[in-house]
């Protein structure tokens, strides 16, 4: 019967038993991940800003206006986008209340000890400093609003028919809501207030640490070893936040989940992990109950926004690129592990760490090849995030088209943003929205590789595969994934501009996303504690993951900016010209 116990495995896995759902990480994190969404519905949903419908409607009414008037987004047009914007449940006094607990070490320059205090004499110092720029920045604001306010009028009174008159009216907007923009920075340096962040860190900690601690109660993990252990995984996420708040540091991409990763294999192969910290280096349970979350901030409403070009640069160019990268690693690098192989293409495709884990959960690649997989999307995002904007720039590309390129080809979310607004607010517009509408495809994606590897990986010839050993290959958490974005997406169109105030400037991202960005940096320095070099060198025989990385990026860049053009620009170019206005 040898021959046969892999058949036996794969095909006759056995019956699903309810007990999975308390018993097993994946439902784990969307139980705690639609915990954390129900909170914060009832902390901001019953406590909108003061006239809040009034102030919004208000707003609209002018912009709509303002858009028939003319065919530029005039001064009034911004002013009126501008007091809509400022309607925010984070601007609360709960919502502050909430960013003072949630947050994470501040940015620093030179002194490390800001990060996390600054008495109230260095931060008078700092506003005294910082007070004449902020002056500065108020008049070269006021002057470029007054020279907006004189070139509008002159194009308004050809009535908008003097294309020369219009560029100029635009310019001198543009450079007003420049002017603005830094004067914002320079307000934000002049207001700084002193502050002591260990406090709340570590009644973070405490209060993380519990709210975990649930699961483990399930999940036959030893609770107490776990709270204990928890505790100096907490701390090096902190120490990883902290340089990567390091200014210069943060701006070329080597941020927090770099230096938790590499700070735990440094570790790990060095002194080692103590073996009282091993029931707390819960990667996944971390990482997936914050991919729950991630799914409640993947929106509809942003596929609409960008139609059907940015569908087709991220649904179409994305699974191909992933098909052809895994042939090219087994049929050209001839890779022994397949699971490396299907685990690395999709973080680089897709969308960076997320789309590693959920692939990886499917096809049950080891701890050390995820490790893998991240270290190098970590790795090449930093440099991308820098080189293709610059390139970008210096070509003078459009900025749709660029947005487009960094949206489908840059892994991280956060790099995607950073990256983008080198090409100014369009391009950074398109490129994040581009890459939202990407992450949709990580359950996709999962899905597809549980079936591939049931159905051909793992299954003999001859064997058939039954749907329940699909089920269970399939990564439970994607369907919390999934049904958040759904719930979420229709909360927030039902809401309507309340929705984007309340929900998306309230509940995510006064909320959902903080913690889910503290999920994520505790699951990488769990990654970091659990990984060892002699374990994975075995995986870097003859670099092919690092070959397949750069050939699939290469093909990725090659067929994404092919994309981007043919749809922004001669399939649908009346998009790309209302992207631009």
């Amino acid at each position: 019967m040898a021959t046969d116990s892999n058949k036996e495995i794969v095909v006759d896995r056995g019956k699903w038993e309810w007990s999975e759902m308390w018993k097993k990480e994946d439902w784990w994190a969307i139980w705690l991940g639609f915990i954390i969404l129900a909170v914060g519905c009832m902390i901001f949903l019953p406590r909108p800003p003061a006239d809040m419908d009034a102030k919004l409607a208000k707003a609209e009414a002018t912009m709509a206006s303002e858009a028939s008037r003319a065919p530029f987004q005039t001064v009034a047009w911004h002013q009126a986008n501008d007091s809509k914007s400022g309607v925010r449940a984070t601007s609360e006094p709960h919502g502050r209340t909430l960013k003072t607990w949630l947050d994470t070490p501040s940015k620093w320059k030179s002194n490390i000890v800001e990060a996390l205090y600054l008495s109230e004499a260095d931060a008078a110092k700092r506003r005294e400093a910082a007070e004449p720029k902020h002056e500065a920045a108020k008049e070269k604001t006021k002057a470029t609003l007054a020279e907006a306010k004189a070139a509008e009028e002159a194009a308004a009174e050809a009535n908008f028919q003097s294309a020369e008159l219009n560029d100029k009216a635009e310019a001198a907007i543009a450079a007003w809501r420049k002017a603005r923009g830094d004067e914002s920075k320079a307000r934000t340096a002049a207001s700084v207030k002193a502050y002591n962040k260990i406090p709340y860190l570590l009644g973070l900690m405490v209060i993380l640490g519990l709210f975990f601690a649930i699961g483990t109660l399930f999940m036959n993990i030893d609770t107490g070893k776990f709270l204990v252990g928890f505790g100096f995984v907490f701390a090096l996420a902190v120490v990883a936040e902290v340089i990567g708040r390091q200014s210069t540091l943060s701006e070329y991409g080597f941020g927090s989940i770099i230096w938790a990763i590499f700070g735990g294999m440094l570790i790990s192969n060095t002194v080692g992990t103590p073996k009282f910290m091993m029931p707390a280096l819960q990667t996944e349970y971390f990482i997936k109950t914050g991919l729950v979350l991630l799914g409640a901030e993947i929106l509809f409403s942003k596929i609409v926004a960008i139609g059907i070009p940015g569908v087709f640069v991220a649904w179409v160019v994305t699974p191909t690129v992933l098909v052809l990268t895994f042939m090219f690693g087994q049929r050209v690098l001839k890779m022994e592990s397949k699971t490396l192989n299907i685990t690395v293409s999709a973080d680089m495709s897709v969308c960076g760490v997320s789309a590693a884990i959920a692939t990886a959960a499917a096809c049950r690649a080891t701890k050390e090849e995820l490790t893998i997989a991240i270290g190098l999307s970590m790795l090449f995002t930093a440099v991308m995030m820098i080189a293709l904007p610059t390139f970008i720039v210096s070509v003078g590309m459009h900025p749709v088209l660029g947005g487009a390129w960094i949206g489908g080809t840059i892994d991280a979310t956060g790099a995607v943003v950073a990256a983008g607004a080198f090409l100014g607010q369009t391009g950074m517009f398109v490129a994040a929205t581009v890459k939202m509408i990407q992450n949709i495809m990580i359950g996709m994606i999962a899905f597809g590789v549980a079936v591939y590897w049931c159905t051909k990986v793992d299954c003999a010839p001859g064997q058939q595969v039954s749907k329940m050993e699909i089920w269970y290959r399939f990564p439970k958490f994607v369907l919390g994934f999934i049904a958040a974005s759904i719930i979420f997406s229709l909360m927030i169109n039902s809401m309507g501009s309340a929705g984007d105030a309340m929900v998306d400037h309230g509940v995510l991202r006064g909320f959902s996303r903080p913690l889910r960005e503290w999920f994520f940096i505790l699951a990488f320095a769990s990654i970091g504690l659990s990984s060892n070099f002699r374990e994975m060198a075995h995986h870097f025989k003859g670099g092919k993951p690092a070959i397949l990385y750069v050939c699939g990026q290469t093909l990725n860049l090659i067929l994404t900016l092919a994309m981007a053009y043919v749809m922004f620009f001669l399939v649908f170019p009346e998009i790309t010209a209302g992207l631009m206005n």
